[in-house]
């Protein structure tokens, strides 16, 4: 048998060769097998997991054999779905597919086909199990870890499944991820019909208040679900209550009055708010992992930290998070909280010792005379008998630290989840901030507006006086660690668009960009708002 080798790729050549050693003039049946096999071997070059797939499986078909029907359609159907699930559907087109198992008719072109589908099955199933983009080439603030299958354990653990059973499983089951799908469903549906109708004029409504820009309000407010209909024309107590429930679900004070920002968001149309949904349903992908029966969340547009048991939330607080600014922004990653630190003393990170601290010190000496300056060996040093101004950012051989007390910038207690990029949640003396809607003030930690209770909340499992045992610690004045005997899972989460265990759909602003920065990428890749039934 002659073999054009500059036409065949190398693991084809070795099945062939191997195939006519063994058969040598192969029967027709034999011949086909072998066609096969080739054909398998050389479309699945380049792709090591699909490679061995098949190599240890003999190069038995997975999905064009003549008992493989109900595996090929579990795939089509689930490929179909790309769409709802806001996926790049023509990463795998189930159309395609279709016709190429429908035109398959030589050996060679089973093998093809063969290929093909693994090589679909393993996009599709790694894009609706955890995300088709990879975060941290979106954004340098997503260092969170995908929880990325292995491709030939994901096609082994297809070849003993119910194929239908497997693809159903395959998307988060969540009940954020549910309803968020719900959510796009209906928005599709909404723009569909013509979205919300006109916008509302720029200048304050208030109650008591009727004409033209009442009238806008109450039918948009009625496009968007928040009131019934109604002919009125006045800003009565049904309108306000609508605006106050309108208000509440996007974070803002609920007044009544439909202010400048309210307006701005009462204004945004259906198709920034699909995308919001979307971008908030990937983002349910990346984090496809077990959270914990007990575990924190802190959702970073939201201002707020959760602690979450068996399902339920059991306790919530307000929070600051970092400023948006490049090296101050909250990142996104997931950890676990082993300890407290009660009455810390505060190292203070070197960037903000050389960018806020050393100008200051080298026009006064004494400045910040809130915080000790340190040598490397620990020792105090005389401010008075350093000259600053010799020293630049990279030269500075110094550290500054602030000693426990109720002024200390975390505090009197901080939570602590050991990671890479010194982040953890923590008490601060600066109170006011919790009060304003908008609360990104910190240089990248979590402060948290009841730190107590938080730490009370946290203590409850494993002791019968959580207040009484962090007291006693507080009153000691002095820095102790105290264990969490169950280490807490905690997930710093960035979600603009989330649905609470009760009620309509919560949007918040995008104050670090990044929402928009994965709405872009989403769209280069191939995604697209849709309508439902176009």
């Amino acid at each position: 048998m002659a073999f054009a080798i500059n036409r065949l790729s190398f693991p084809a050549l070795v099945v062939t060769l191997a195939l006519s050693c063994v058969a040598g003039l192969a029967r027709p049946a034999a011949a086909q097998d072998m066609a096969f096999r080739q054909a398998v071997a050389e479309a699945a070059y380049g792709n090591e997991a699909v490679a061995t797939f098949y190599r240890m499986r003999n190069y038995q078909p997975l999905f064009t054999g003549s008992r493989d029907g109900r595996r090929r359609s579990a795939l089509i159907n689930a490929l179909a779905t790309a769409d709802d699930h806001g996926l790049p559907s023509g990463r795998y087109d189930p159309d395609a597919l279709k016709a190429t198992f429908q035109s398959a008719k030589s050996a060679r072109d089973r093998g093809r086909a063969e290929v093909l589908a693994a090589r679909m099955f393993l996009q599709f199933s790694t894009d609706i199990q955890s995300g088709a983009m990879t975060p941290s080439k979106i954004d340098g603030g997503i260092v969170r870890v995908l929880p990325r299958r292995d491709p030939l354990l994901q096609l082994q653990a297809f070849s003993k499944s119910s194929p239908a059973g497997f693809m159903n499983a395959l998307p988060p089951k969540t009940h954020q991820y549910n309803a968020l799908m719900a959510e796009k469903m209906r928005l599709q549906k909404v723009l569909r019909h013509g979205g919300w109708g006109p916008t509302v004029g720029s200048g304050a409504v208030k109650p008591g208040e009727s004409g033209v820009a009442v009238v806008a309000l109450r039918n948009r407010l009625i496009a968007m679900g928040y009131m019934g209909r109604s002919a009125s024309q006045s800003y009565d107590g049904k309108l306000q209550k609508a605006v106050q429930q309108f208000q509440i679900d996007h974070g803002l004070a609920p007044d009544g009055v439909a202010g400048t920002e309210t307006l701005g968001e009462i204004n945004v149309g259906p198709e920034k708010r699909l995308a919001q949904v979307i971008v908030a349903m990937e983002r349910e992908r990346w984090s496809n992992i077990p959270k914990g029966k007990r575990h924190i969340e802190v959702n970073i547009p939201e201002y707020t930290a959760r602690i979450i048991d068996n399902g339920k939330e059991t306790f919530a607080t307000r929070v600051v998070v970092g400023k948006n600014q490049p090296d101050q922004r909250t990142p996104e990653f997931s950890d676990v909280m082993e300890f407290m630190v009660i009455n810390p003393t505060w190292n203070v990170p070197r960037s903000i010792t050389i960018k806020e601290y050393l100008p200051q010190l080298q026009k006064n000496p004494n400045a910040v005379s809130h915080l000790r300056v340190v040598d490397s060996r620990g020792r105090t040093i005389n401010r008075n008998s350093v000259n600053f101004r010799q020293y630049t950012a990279a030269t500075f051989p110094y550290r500054l630290k602030q000693p426990p007390s109720q002024g200390n910038a975390l505090g009197q207690v901080k939570f602590m989840f050991p990671n890479r990029y010194n982040i953890y949640l923590h008490d601060t003396p600066s109170k006011s901030l919790f009060e304003r809607d908008q609360r990104a003030f910190s240089h990248g930690c979590v402060r948290v507006a009841d730190p107590f209770d938080f730490a009370h909340a946290l203590l409850e499992p494993q002791t019968n006086d959580p207040v009484g045992l962090f007291q006693s610690k507080l009153n000691g004045g002095s820095e102790s660690r105290l264990n969490l005997e169950q280490p807490v899972p905690v997930h710093l989460q960035y979600r603009t668009a989330f649905v609470p265990a009760k009620g309509r759909i919560n949007y918040r602003p995008d104050i670090y960009g990044r929402d928009a920065r994965i709405w872009d990428a989403m769209q280069r890749a191939g995604v697209k708002l849709g309508a439902a039934g176009s």
